[in-house]
């Protein structure tokens, strides 16, 4: 057919598309009626001839120039699935024209996210492969509100952005473009031109799948995982967190077992973890992350599992094997700060838009890293809907949110004069209170059984009080469901430092836990925080010769998973290795190698740790009244010249546990201790100095009868033979 020259294209809309600042190409390219016919333009670089391809219709558009091609076509109406025949130099490509579709995201989403409440942002923004008005491709969808355009760029356009501009999408600051018979796998990037003109190839926020680092593109990604762990799911809500067991294991993904991929660590992670006895992992950030270094905490892909262990389904695959072998899955989550890497979020659209446009808010003083706007309605809820991501989409079942403190508080590791009070005066980050407590809220009412768990060190107000209940300093709760207690940390940690000889002067940082220890729902957690960077590792903490660092590490984990709280513990610090961590080699697995000499000694303590959490399990006195007070009674709390502690705890129908700690390396003969007297009988159910653990095997063996004699303000009392630096749980016969 016989193509007639179209209507000359505007000057300014061809300089606007050439550079990339166009709002609204579909209103230029593509196909439209005009007097005479219907016009057609493409703009495609580097191409020698475009065709329209209607039917028998075949028709070549006139090049006039800098990629633009274009023509009238003698048509009552705009064909309704024309196609563009594109000759480059080397090939021919048939392809729908991207520019006759009407954009591919709805009114309701727009609405949604311009007030900031789209709780499934996901399936909003990024790259959605999908069917649109009969045609298979990819909607990409951008928030960039500063951008003057944004452009698509990737494998399949050689990263060359300027013919395929993306159209804006009203007042909402989101770009739009359909791009038909692009699918799962294409590499991308939007190409975004800055308010002073230049331009930047940022990585898409919303990526549900990128690179390996070192390289940064993002990849259009359809989940293809179908979950076994319906079960798991069904179970998991039936009885509260701080009510059940809770006995958590921490692991580094990447070190584990260095080299293992996702799918093969759901081989052997599971199997591990199910043997001695966790009750969850807890996953450091697998978010990804340019930096393997950072371990994962400077993250700059939000909604992409890092790419260096597989793919999205892959992580799924290992989820769902925790999962289907009764193992919680715990993710630490990063919404503090981000990197600066000028490929991903930080002035993503030339200014300040995930960060706080005040360089005194934005900047974070100990990481090098910016802080986010929490107090922007969009940037608020890319934070909520990212953790509502991981809990609905990758079945987490709770997150641990890092770095609360930095976020709470606006003077934090600042100086006077580096920040601004609030309008009420005060250092409270109000932004920062107000979306920790949406997001709280929000992943509480749609995902039933999810706990969140804050690692927040100060004595904020109400971490894990609900968020519609106001405390002393007019706050609400953050509305979290546990939070990790450091204090307990710092302190007994402190004392086990110490030659025995010394603890005496220190008995108080031991005993002091219990002063404010249901002021919230606490973790006790031994973290990597704690086993690096110079911290060394926890069996190399304790003091003496080496038989006595492993008792002092065996009586310490004894005595924590009897405290009030739920346990943590670093993957390593299980089988007392010595060495710090590190993440280039991971846990030292040769220690328990038959063949090295000192196997049995680092067997013994991964042993106990098995044994732990099997009688906690089985012994609802240790976790069914975490935080009730009525769960706890000291028996003896100030025996500081004898390095001695005993406390009983209950569980909710008052059946009694009793944990005695002898921190001294001495064996104490008929140690009397006051107890009920309505208990026939104790047997020891658990003995860190047990001989199968490396212990001097120091018992009780039979069962223990009370005597009339009060003791310790109680009725009655029994006397126990107390092992050297060991910690012993005693039931009723």
């Amino acid at each position: 057919m016989d193509v007639a020259v179209s209507p000359a294209l505007d000057a300014a809309d061809r300089e606007r598309l050439l550079t990339g600042t166009h709002h609204d190409p579909h209103s230029v390219l593509g196909a439209h009626p005009v007097p005479g016919g219907v016009a057609f333009r493409a703009l495609r670089p580097y191409a020698l001839t475009v065709t329209v391809v209607a039917g028998a219709l075949r028709a070549e558009l006139h090049d006039d120039g800098e990629g633009f091609f274009s023509g009238l076509l003698p048509l009552r109406e705009v064909p309704a699935d024309y196609q563009l025949l594109v000759a480059y130099e080397e090939s021919v490509q048939e392809t729908e024209d991207a520019y006759r579709f009407l954009p591919a995201l709805g009114e309701l989403d727009l609405h949604l996210i311009a007030e900031g409440r789209h709780e499934e942002l996901w399936k909003a923004l990024g790259a959605e492969p999908m069917t649109h008005q009969g045609v298979t491709g990819t909607r990409f969808t951008v928030w960039a509100p500063n951008a003057r355009g944004v452009s698509l760029a990737g494998t399949f356009n050689f990263w060359d952005g300027t013919g395929y501009p993306m159209r804006s999408l009203g007042g909402t600051g989101v770009w739009e473009l359909f791009v038909p018979e692009i699918g799962e796998g294409e590499l991308y990037k939007f190409e975004i031109t800055r308010p002073d003109g230049s331009k930047t190839l940022r990585a898409d926020p919303l990526a549900r799948r990128t690179e390996a680092p070192p390289n940064t593109s993002s990849i259009v990604h359809a989940s293809r995982h179908e979950w076994g762990d319906a079960q798991w799911l069904a179970r998991r809500g039936t009885v509260p967190p701080h009510e059940a067991p809770f006995s958590v294991y921490e692991v580094h993904l990447a070190s584990w077992r260095p080299g293992l991929t996702y799918r093969q660590l759901a081989e052997q992670l599971p199997a591990y973890v199910k043997d001695l006895g966790f009750t969850h992992v807890e996953l450091m950030p697998v978010a990804e992350h340019p930096f393997g270094g950072s371990w994962g905490y400077q993250v700059t892909g939000f909604y992409a599992p890092t790419a260096r262990l597989g793919t999205p389904d892959d992580f799924k695959y290992l989820v769902d094997a925790l999962h289907q072998a009764g193992i919680g899955v715990l993710m630490d989550w990063v919404p503090a700060h981000f990197p600066r890497d000028d490929w991903a979020l930080a002035e993503f659209d030339g200014r300040p838009l995930y960060e706080h446009e005040d360089p005194l808010r934005s900047a974070h003083p100990d990481w090098g890293t910016l802080e986010f706007d929490f107090g922007r309605r969009e940037v608020r809820n890319f934070l909520v809907a990212n953790a509502l991501y991981w809990c609905e989409e990758f079945h987490i079942d709770g997150l641990r949110v890092d770095a609360v403190a930095s976020m709470l508080y606006l003077d934090y590791s600042r100086e006077p004069g580096q920040w601004v009070p609030n309008e009420h005066g005060g250092r409270e980050n109000l932004d920062a209170v107000a979306f920790l407590q949406e997001m709280n809220a929000t992943v509480y009412r749609r995902v039933p059984g999810v706990v969140t768990i804050a690692e927040e060190s100060t004595a904020w107000d109400g971490v894990t009080r609900p968020t519609h209940v106001s405390g002393p300093g007019g706050f609400g709760g953050l509305g979290f469901g546990l939070k990790w207690n450091m204090g307990w940390m710092h302190d007994s940690l402190e004392y086990m430092a110490k030659e025995p000889v010394h603890r005496k002067y220190h008995h108080d940082e031991m005993t002091f836990s219990m002063v404010y220890a249901y002021s919230e729902n606490y973790v006790l957690p031994i973290s990597h925080d704690e086993v690096v960077h110079g911290k060394r590792s926890l069996v190399s903490k304790m003091p003496g010769d080496w038989w006595q660092q492993r008792a002092n590490h065996r009586a310490y984990l004894g005595y924590m998973w009897a405290h009030p709280g739920k346990q943590l513990l670093f993957m390593g610090q299980e089988f007392a290795q010595g060495a710090e961590w590190s993440e280039a080699h991971g846990p030292d697995w040769w220690l328990l190698d038959p063949a090295y000499g000192a196997e049995a000694d680092h067997r013994g303590v991964r042993d106990l740790v098995r044994d732990l959490n099997t009688v906690y399990g089985q012994t609802p006195a240790l976790w069914q009244r975490d935080t009730d007070a009525s769960g706890f009674q000291w028996v003896v709390g100030d025996a500081a010249d004898d390095n001695v502690f005993a406390f009983l705890r209950f569980d909710a129908e008052g059946a009694p546990l009793l944990a005695v700690s002898n921190l001294s390396p001495v064996v104490r003969q008929d140690y009397r201790l006051g107890v009920p007297d309505d208990i026939p009988a104790w047997y020891e159910t658990l003995n860190t100095d047990a001989a199968r653990y490396g212990g001097s095997d120091v018992t009780n063996p039979d069962p223990v009868k009370p005597e009339p004699q009060g003791w310790h303000g109680r009725p009655a009392s029994i006397r126990l033979t107390l092992p050297p630096l060991a910690t012993v749980w005693l039931r009723p016969a």
